[in-house]
């Protein structure tokens, strides 16, 4: 009996029990079953979702057949979800179905995700791919995905839903799942011994590390005797069974050789390959096996030739073959390697040369091929041809398993001694094993490991061999389950034996049936479950030699599997366990005989944190068998059968710890008490039973412990009554000497290291306010342990912290001096006991401190918070990194040291020291840096958190906007840590309130869908314009989406016919304006829509209709009464299209299937799609769409499709290079053609565009041979026949603005152009002349001349001044060139004059202009100054009449007008967007003058088509300068030219005029114009000063050059947005610029929502107080952080302070509270009401509703309501919230010292460090410092004094009663029962007295006088406010000559 005793004592109780069914199980019932399937196959292809293509009927009957749904198997893993949920998941594989599954406890199991492919599921497994990092991340991305494996592919489908399919080159036996990606095992197929055996064996390991990457094979690096080799994985006895991630290591078999061995996993290094690669020799050497490998799998591709057989036969084979991977795998992978290349010659297979379909379901795996085996070895296959061609680059290797460890050869090994199980287990001391299971020899062979100290490499240590039939790990708990032969279940940590495990419900075998044999007997036992990743697969056991019969049988019977053997054994039997499978975490199921599953949990070691601390601590300081055996007791005494509820645990704990060391616990009252219901367990001595109904003498004992006790008997009146005499019966007699301890016990000897380290615990647990309950539980332990190891220190020491609870400990052991010598008595107890509290103390005292001890990792708290204070206290800046030496000393045990110190070193050079030298700072940051956040700091005692929350709330004030989240979190500034998020948001869609749509103000629903304006943010455009409507005004008059009103009046003369074509003509008129709307309302709804990915985009129509009064008839164009001229819609609802694709912010998801789901059904639309299609390349979208559909839209040779692709793809691979889309652009370029390429017809229009795109893609690079052929293409002639003839100057131009644009701004540093004489050829074309010989390509086109147009040999000006000028300007753009800048003056000669049309002059002024881009000023005098002095003296006195006759009056006056308006337009350019006062002044004067003459009834000698082209382009200058701001001024002028449809007003007027308009309103304010030489070309482009006279006009410049003006706009709105609300918001800016050459640094203030200058113009922007929380934006810095808030809307988060109202509520500042007029002291203790103006904080309105307001019966209560209403308006009204619970626990203690009644000095404490604080020199010299009067402290000056002389008040009354107390103590006398302790040790903790041994040694009663005295205690850091208290004491009794104070 007494061996099953032991059994049963020993025993734990596995909880939860349930059975278990794999949730995919049932989830497969209800799934289509195999005639669905079929169905699915007869549909085409095309619609179907499949992975594999679609196999026939047959094939398909054939694969779902019964027998294939029976085969089921699962893997279960843990998963975590973001809120640390544990739950498990379950990957189930049936037939073809593969279920991922997720559930947990408390949540039941739900389908993730479920996958059906269309041939049988081989493997499914989970796989983290590992995508590199990119520019755009930074750091590596992990897909995690799911991989099913087929037999010819495998399908990835990640979490992030991207699917991959990756065709398999060869039949694949398994796939594992490592740290770098996949890794494949390759099938090992022989065929009767054919191979030649000249060939060496092929690669059998390959890696795939990521699903779009190349399979290539696996290199090994094997430690030969003399040297490492290195060769590829070629063995063909090699099976891997197990691998692992962290660390990286795999575990092979070698079934030759019959061992095991283990090898680490890593990349290959670029030597390993190229040594790879190198290697030489002939053939039969193993090194060759590279080279043939890889011509092997690269020449597949060529059986592709319908010559090949290969190719052949396997498409007559099709019939056969379910799917020829080679016509599916291009459809699906996009990218298709070399390697998948040999899927697509045959089916898979390198060496398996059976072509037969149907060898890949196994049916016959032995019909040898002849033909099939001919791609070795026959001479005429068309592999031996090329495979030694060497030009084929072999395939590199990506990974690379060096070996590790190799089983050592045992005697007894035989074939079938693989592995069935590997894992890794780690034991309770962190120990790691690898682990594997032998079944046939009922072994584990249990392999330790350990990181070696470069913790690259992994030492192999020990094997230990435990006797078991199956066994599984589990983590969570360090320990492994293991399934012995008898079939009990036994826990193991590590190696270490635990316990048996009791299943409540089986039968322990133990006492079953005793004689059962071994189950060796049978070969079913050694196969083990279905297949899983980590457990054996049958393909392997094939290989092993398994009979093959047998496998049959298991896998048709799987839930019967007993054998009539043992069915006739166990007849009567229970079931037992037969297997353990699927552990996570503390889970394991248990398989039993009958088929069922059980799912257990074993208990985990500790659940209390407390214990769980303390177990820590032990852990750490004891040697590990020691640790180990601790730790084994205690879980058997915790979890044995019925085991204790949680609140119980420490007190089992306790009791199992102290008889551990010795201590008879029934012997010592307290412990005896200590209450738990456990069965009898070995570690505690047995108790007397307790009878169940009748109390005992112990229940009051136990009551007298209890925490509810404590309580009471710590007020003094209760014990007065006497309670604490009563001691326990029988506990007075017991005889001193029965109180020893056991000295053999366990941890007898290290008692004295336990007690240091729990107490070091307990100081931890001090300095977290929610663990203080567990360190008053502690105390009861470390005082009696400080007790019996006679340590006074320390007992007087936790007699100070709980006076009250300590003096009910009386007992103490005796430990004789011969056994405290067999105690290791550690160095560390001989100092003084170490107080945090004391510490932290004397740190704000000033004075000296010795290092404080801590344990690293478990006192984490203690350790975060002494370095706090060294550095903000101490003022130490080092103290945080290299001076932590000096401020904590670490407690090294002996088997951790070599582990703790690097990391030390490695954790402090992580933290780099912030840029402000500023300690406040410096500390925020590092406590951010090491996790801290502010729950923490609530966590912390409010006394040792004031530091901290002082360095916070200095850092709140002036917090830098670079900061990480994590430091804005922590010092409460939501405002930046919103901002700070900002980055993550960026790749997200929209950003916060922004997008938020108010109610439509005006206009109706019906209306408000079609204008296309409705996507404007009406919360921002009404705070910018806040004051009128004007943005209602500018959708009126860009809206051309309803009928205009046509209004004539109908005389009597005229008839109703003519009345009806009058009418008409009006239209015509009116919708030249229509028209020419779209081009503006692009500018104006720039950027301000996200479009829905499931709808099109809403483009409005364009309404060529009218509606005539008083009837409203409609009017139409298409009656057919007037002429309307062809294709006049054609190019405005192309910018139709452009302004509604304008919309589209640049930071919406796009994708390529969208942009083609909006083309239009109707041809009829194509026009508006084209115009889409710019629009989207313009806002940089167009890169998303697929290159096939690039080439589809251009072959449909649409004319405007093809314009509209050309410069959308152009503008948005601006300035790259970019080759593919520059081929895509040469074919429309004839020039760009080699000479003798075929004529292509390529449209005049789309030859323009073409050009400019190439100018886009090169931009600024300065490409010699682009700008070669574009300077040529400039004068380019007209050809023979007709080509080249039509719009000669629109194409010259689009050469020229294309040159520009490739040599922008260069000037003369053109590399390597010199040859060309670009300048000169330019200036020719300039001013004429006669042409050059032309080098190069293209001469042979221009050899034969025109027909048609005669120009001779001379330069056709006309044609090719205009784009000569504008490259001119653009090559020297900014470059300050005066030579060049001369010849683009206007000429001073009549003559001249005359031979140079006006709107040159304009051209060459606003050249000159931008080249002298330093000398353009805004004003008027610098824009007549371009005028040349023969125009300026003669322009004057037109009136009088002695004008020289050669003068010609209109030319002069021509000129004129465009040179000014040429100079307006270059202060335009210089200004763009700046919104210079000057600048608009200066323009807007011009453009009132031109008006004026507009308007004149003369008509001048200009004329009304100049005039109003210079008014135009001055009209554009100016809303060039004000974009973006909304000027009412330009509106009116916009305005009023809108209603102008008469005389001379054309299209293009009308074009420039809303233009300006739209410039004007950029992006509905949000935008403006940068001045970057990029953007000045763009609008060179756009704004060129000719403007089509009609719709269909693109003879000088292409009508969709227009819209590139949106390549100059740049986002620089800035918006606060309230971090609360989220609302946007008004807030004073501080804008300081940077000093230049024009003026001072100066700082201007701008009330925001605003614009903000270039960027580069700024030195910092900084949010003003007083109403929001102040924010420094330094762009000295960089302007990084501005650019990233105005890419998102430019909201910039703001924090509106306590107390203050908005702007907009209270726009001067006199609603507010603390207006200055209010400052009325009866305010003070205000009203609670009005906290809710204050702050929105639930907590706060709480606090005064409940605590500051006196209700009735709390009448003499009223001084404690208007005390807690002064501290909350206190502390709103500073903006510290959180201090209220600081000022709250200060008074509450206060209180309770008045009262007398403190029974622990804890809040004491913290009022003492409190007050140590405030008279610190650190916040000393704060507050004298002037700059931060009002930021002084965070307790407000009041309140700290008044605290304090209660407390002090308090103390003295007691010492002046009881001074005879504290002489008592002083003198080192034993207390009596009745005296007041709790006050004594009150008096001694507030007035910092130290330690009665220190006062003892240091001799203080021999002083006479005070100030002897005063020198004596300095010493020990007494301080004065004590002494004077004391010196009485001590001096009196000097003074009558007594005894002397201490002995």
């Amino acid at each position: 009996m007494s061996h099953s005793y032991e059994e049963r004592a020993t025993m734990i109780a596995a909880g939860e029990l349930q059975s278990f069914v794999p949730f995919g199980r049932e989830h497969c019932k209800n799934h289509p079953n195999a005639v669905n399937l079929q169905l699915r196959q007869l549909q085409p292809a095309s619609e179907l979702w499949s992975s594999d293509g679609a196999a026939g009927l047959v094939g398909s009957l054939q694969e779902v057949t019964l027998q294939e749904r029976e085969k089921e198997c699962w893997q279960l893993r843990k998963g975590t979800a973001p809120d640390d949920v544990e739950y498990e998941e379950e990957l189930y594989v049936a037939g073809n179905m593969v279920i991922w599954s997720c559930g947990s406890k408390n949540q039941a199991s739900y389908v993730y995700k479920a996958f059906t492919v269309d041939s049988p599921v081989q493997q499914a497994l989970w796989c983290n791919f590992t995508v590199p990092a990119s520019k755009k991340y930074g750091k590596d991305v992990v897909e995690q995905t799911v991989c099913i494996v087929q037999s010819t592919c495998v399908n990835v489908h990640s979490m992030s839903g991207k699917d991959f399919i990756s065709p398999l080159p060869f039949q694949v036996s398994t796939l594992w799942s490592t740290k770098f990606g996949l890794l494949l095992e390759r099938k090992n197929i022989t065929v009767d011994g054919h191979v030649s055996p000249s060939r060496e064996p092929l690669p059998i390991l390959f890696s795939m590390l990521h699903p779009l990457d190349e399979i290539a094979p696996v290199v090994c690096k094997s430690t030969g005797l003399f040297e490492a080799r290195l060769q590829y994985v070629s063995d063909n006895a090699l099976r891997v069974l197990f691998t692992c991630l962290e660390p990286s290591i795999i575990l092979s078999y070698d079934t030759q050789q019959c061992t095991h061995t283990v090898w680490a996993l890593r990349k290959v290094t670029p030597e390993e390959q190229s040594n790879v690669l190198k290697c030489p020799g002939p053939i039969h050497t193993p090194n060759s096996a590279p080279s043939f490998l890889s011509t092997h799998l690269r020449n597949v591709t060529r059986l592709d030739s319908p010559a090949s057989p290969l190719h052949c036969h396997a498409l007559h084979n099709q019939s056969r073959i379910p799917a020829i991977p080679g016509l599916h795998s291009r459809v699906h992978s996009p990218s298709i390697s070399n390697m998948a290349a040999l899927s697509r010659a045959h089916s898979p297979g390198i060496a398996a040369p059976s072509f037969s379909g149907a060898q890949r379901f196994n049916m016959s795996c032995h019909t040898p091929s002849p033909r099939g085996h001919s791609i070795l070895a026959s001479p005429n296959s068309t592999l031996n041809d090329t495979a030694l061609l060497p030009e084929m680059e072999p395939i590199l290797p990506d990974l690379c398993i060096e070996q590790l460890w190799t089983e050592t050869s045992a005697s007894s090994r035989d074939k079938g001694c693989q592995a069935s199980k590997v894992f890794i287990t780690s034991d309770l001391c962190e120990n790691m094993y690898l682990c594997f299971l032998v079944e046939s020899h009922q072994q584990l062979r249990c392999v330790k490991f350990l990181e070696s100290n470069e913790t690259s490499q992994l030492i192999f240590a020990s094997v230990t061999t435990i006797t078991a039939k199956d066994a599984a790990p589990l983590e969570d708990i360090h320990a492994m389950l293991v399934l012995e032969a008898n079939g009990s279940l036994v826990l193991y940590t590590g190696v270490t034996r635990v316990s048996k495990v009791f299943v409540p419900g089986l039968l322990s075998p133990t006492f079953s049936v005793q004689n059962h044999p071994p189950q060796l007997s049978t070969p079913l036992e050694n196969v083990s479950t279905p297949a899983r990743a980590t457990i054996q697969h049958i393909s392997q056991l094939e290989e092993v030699g398994m009979p093959s019969p047998v496998l049959e049988v298991r896998n048709s019977t799987q839930h019967h599997e007993s054998s009539w053997l043992e069915d006739s054994l166990f007849q009567q039997a229970a079931p037992h366990i037969h297997t353990l499978k699927d552990p996570v975490s503390n889970r394991v199921t248990l398989e039993l005989s009958t088929g069922s599953m059980l799912r257990i949990t074993i208990p985990e070691v500790a659940t209390s944190e407390l214990v769980k601390r303390c177990m820590q601590a032990i852990r750490f300081i004891l040697p590990k068998d020691t640790a180990m055996k601790v730790l084994v007791k205690w879980y058997n005494s915790y979890n044995a059968p019925g085991g204790p509820s949680m609140h119980l645990e420490w007190n089992l704990f306790v009791t199992c710890l102290m008889t551990m060391m010795g201590y008879n616990t029934e012997r010592l009252t307290w412990t005896r008490n200590l209450h738990f219901d456990v069965p009898l367990s070995p570690v505690i001595a047995p108790k007397k039973a307790r009878p169940a109904d009748t109390g005992s003498d112990e229940d009051w004992g136990y009551l007298r412990c209890s925490e509810y006790h404590w309580q009471v008997f710590m007020r003094p009146a209760m014990a007065v009554q006497g309670l604490e005499t009563v001691s326990p019966p029988g506990g007075v007699e017991i005889h001193e000497s029965t109180l020893r301890l056991e000295s053999s016990a366990l941890l007898f000897p290290h008692i004295p290291v336990l007690f240091y380290v729990l107490h070091l615990l307990y100081e931890d647990l001090k300095l977290d306010e929610l663990q203080r309950s567990g360190a008053r539980a502690l105390v009861g332990l470390l005082q009696q342990l400080a007790k019996d190891l006679r340590l006074d220190d320390y007992i007087d020491l936790y007699w100070r912290d709980y006076p009250s609870f300590i003096k009910t400990f009386k007992e103490a052991c005796v430990i004789d001096q011969d056994q405290l010598e067999l105690m290791a008595w550690p160095v560390f107890l001989n100092g003084d006991a170490p107080c945090v509290f004391d510490w932290l103390s004397r740190c704000l005292r000033g004075q000296d401190v010795a290092p404080f001890p801590y344990l690293p990792s478990i006192c984490e708290r203690t350790k975060l918070l002494v370095l706090s204070y060294a550095l903000y206290m101490v003022g130490d800046e080092d103290a945080i990194s290299t001076n932590m030496q000096k401020y904590l000393s670490r407690l090294s045990a002996g088997q951790k040291k070599n582990i703790s110190e690097p990391f030390l070193r490695r954790e402090s050079s992580v933290k780099s020291a912030p840029s402000s030298g500023c300690l406040a700072e410096k500390l925020v940051v590092w406590l951010a840096s090491a996790g801290f956040t502010l729950k923490d700091l609530e966590s912390v005692p409010f006394g040792v958190a004031l530091p901290i929350r002082d360095a916070i709330y200095q850092c709140r004030e002036h917090p830098c906007s670079d900061w990480s989240e994590e430091v804005c979190a922590l010092i409460g500034r939501q405002d930046l840590t919103r901002q700070a998020h900002k980055v993550t948001l960026a790749h997200r869609k929209s950003t916060v309130g922004l997008n938020v749509m108010l109610e439509p103000l005006l206009t109706s629903e019906a209306e408000e869908e079609e204008d296309g304006m409705t996507d404007l943010h009406p919360e921002v455009t009404g705070l910018i314009w806040s004051q009128d409507l004007r943005v209602q005004e500018v959708r009126r008059l860009l809206q051309s989406s309803r009928p205009v009103r046509v209004n004539v009046p109908h005389l009597p003369e005229v008839s109703d016919h003519e009345y009806i074509e009058e009418k008409e003509n009006k239209l015509l008129q009116l919708c030249q304006r229509t028209m020419s709307l779209p081009v503006g309302r692009g500018l104006f709804t720039l950027f301000s829509y996200h479009p829905v990915p499931t709808e099109p985009l809403p483009v409005p129509k364009l309404n060529l209709t009218g509606r005539a009064p008083p009837r409203n008839t409609t009017v139409d164009l298409n009656s057919g009464n007037i002429d309307v001229p062809p294709n006049m819609t054609s190019w405005p609802s192309f910018h139709n299209g452009v302004a509604a694709g304008l919309k589209i912010a640049p930071v919406s998801q796009v994708e390529s299937a969208w942009i083609a789901y909006n083309k239009p059904k109707s041809a009829d639309l194509a026009n508006e799609y084209a115009g889409f299609l710019m629009a989207l390349g313009l806002n940089g979208h167009l890169t998303k769409l697929a290159t096939l559909n690039i080439h589809d839209y251009l072959t449909k040779s649409h004319e405007m499709t093809s314009i509209g692709l050309l410069l959308g793809v152009s503008a948005a691979k601006l300035g790259t290079m970019d080759m593919s889309i520059t081929r895509l652009l040469s074919i429309h370029i004839p020039a760009l053609l080699p000479p003798t390429s075929t004529e292509l017809d390529v449209p005049h229009s789309v030859q323009v565009a073409a050009v400019v795109g190439i100018g886009l893609v090169y931009q600024g690079t300065g490409h010699r041979h682009n700008a070669e052929v574009l300077l040529a293409e400039i004068g380019r002639p007209p050809g023979p026949e007709l080509e080249y003839c039509t719009d000669r100057e629109s194409y010259s131009l689009a050469a020229g603005l294309a040159l520009g644009m490739v040599c922008l701004g260069h000037g003369s540093n053109l590399i390597g152009m010199t040859d060309l004489n670009v300048p000169e050829q330019l200036y020719q074309y300039m001013v004429g002349g006669h042409h050059r010989t032309h080098a190069g390509t293209n001469r042979e086109k221009h050899k034969s001349p025109s027909y048609q147009i005669k120009e001779g040999d001379t330069i056709n000006v006309d044609v090719t001044c205009a784009g000569a000028t504008l490259a001119l300007a653009m090559i020297y753009l900014k470059t300050n060139n005066r030579s060049i800048a001369d010849w683009l003056k206007a000429p001073d000669t009549m003559f001249l004059l005359d031979f140079i049309k006006p709107e040159f002059l304009l051209l060459r002024t606003l050249a000159r202009c931008l080249i002298m881009w330093n000398e353009i000023f805004p004003n008027a005098d610098w824009v007549t100054s371009n005028v040349p002095q023969i125009i300026q003296e003669n322009i004057g006195n037109q009136e009088q009449a002695n004008i020289s006759e050669d003068l010609n009056m209109e030319t002069l006056v021509q000129a004129h007008d465009y040179i000014i308006a040429g100079g307006c337009l270059a202060v335009g350019f210089r200004f763009a967007g700046s919104a210079n006062s000057d600048a608009f002044d200066c323009l807007y004067k011009f453009a009132r003058k031109f008006m004026q003459c507009l308007t004149t009834s003369t008509t001048t000698v200009t004329g009304q088509y100049n005039l109003q082209t210079c008014l135009s382009m001055v009209l554009l200058a100016v809303s060039m300068v004000m974009a973006g701001s909304g000027n009412l001024k330009v509106l009116q002028l916009c305005r009023f030219l809108h209603k102008r449809t008469f005389g001379e007003m054309n299209y293009g007027f009308h074009m420039a005029h809303h233009m300006a308009l739209g410039l004007l309103f950029l992006g509905g304010g949000r935008y403006t114009l940068s001045t970057s030489n990029s953007a000045i070309a763009a609008l060179l482009c756009a704004l060129y000063p000719h403007f089509p006279a009609h719709s269909t006009d693109n003879r000088y410049h292409l009508q969709a050059l227009r819209h590139l003006a949106v390549l100059a706009a740049e986002p620089r709105l800035l918006v606060p947005v309230d971090v609360d609300t989220l609302k946007p918001c008004y807030a004073l800016l501080d804008v300081t610029y940077k000093e230049t050459q024009w003026y001072e640094e100066t700082t201007v203030e701008l009330m925001a929502p605003t614009m903000l200058p270039e960027l580069h113009l700024l030195k910092q922007i900084k949010v003003k107080g007083p109403r929001y929380w102040e924010l420094n934006i330094d762009i000295s810095k960089g302007t990084q952080y501005l650019q990233s808030i105005f890419s998102r809307d430019g909201v910039l988060y703001v924090k509106l302070r306590a107390g203050q109202l908005p702007y907009k509520d209270d726009p001067h500042g006199w609603k507010s509270l603390l207006a200055p007029n209010n400052r009325n002291p009866e305010l003070r203790t205000f009203k609670p009401e009005a906290i809710s103006t204050f702050t929105s904080d639930a907590a706060l309105v709480s606090f005064a509703k409940y605590f500051c307001r006196a209700s009735e019966n709390m009448k003499q209560k009223q001084e404690t309501v208007a005390l807690l209403s002064a501290v909350l308006y206190e502390c709103v009204t500073q903006e510290n919230p959180e201090m209220l619970s600081t000022h709250m626990s200060i008074d509450q203690a206060v209180r309770t010292l008045k009262r007398g009644d403190l029974c622990e000095t804890f809040s004491l404490w913290q009022m003492k460090l409190v007050l140590e604080l405030c008279e610190s020199k650190v916040l000393q010299l704060r507050l004298r410092d002037a700059h931060r009067q009002g930021h002084g402290l965070l307790l407000s000056s009041e309140f700290l004094p008044v605290m304090k002389c209660s407390a002090d008040r308090a103390l003295d009354h007691w010492l002046c009663d009881n001074s005879h107390v504290l002489r008592a103590y002083l003198r080192g006398q034993p207390m009596n029962k009745d005296t007041h302790g709790n006050m004594l040790a009150c008096f001694l903790v507030y007035h910092s007295i130290p330690s009665l041994k220190n006062m003892v040694t240091s001799d203080l009663e021999g002083c006479s006088c005070f100030p002897e005295l005063l020198l004596k205690s300095s010493q020990l850091g007494v301080p004065v406010r004590a002494l004077l208290r004391l010196s009485p004491l001590f001096l009196q009794n000097h003074e009558s000559g007594g005894q002397p104070c201490f002995f």
